[in-house]
């Protein structure tokens, strides 16, 4: 893998806001679960889910 310069841009999407909040264990199992088999980050795993609920959304 080649050194990164000095102010080189790392991604054409960049993901600067972080987001809490608060989950029982059963849903913490289960993000974990799905992040896991899917061999993605939980991060992923959420950004996915709320995609999906949008695209509900807005076929409404």
């Amino acid at each position: 893998m080649s050194p990164l310069k000095k102010g080189q841009k790392l991604t054409d999407n960049p993901k600067g806001t972080l987001i809490h909040f608060r989950a029982d264990n059963d849903i913490v199992d289960k993000l974990e679960y799905t992040a896991k088999e899917m061999k993605i980050s939980k991060s992923e795993v959420i950004r996915k889910g709320i995609e999906e609920q949008y695209q509900k959304l807005d076929k409404e």
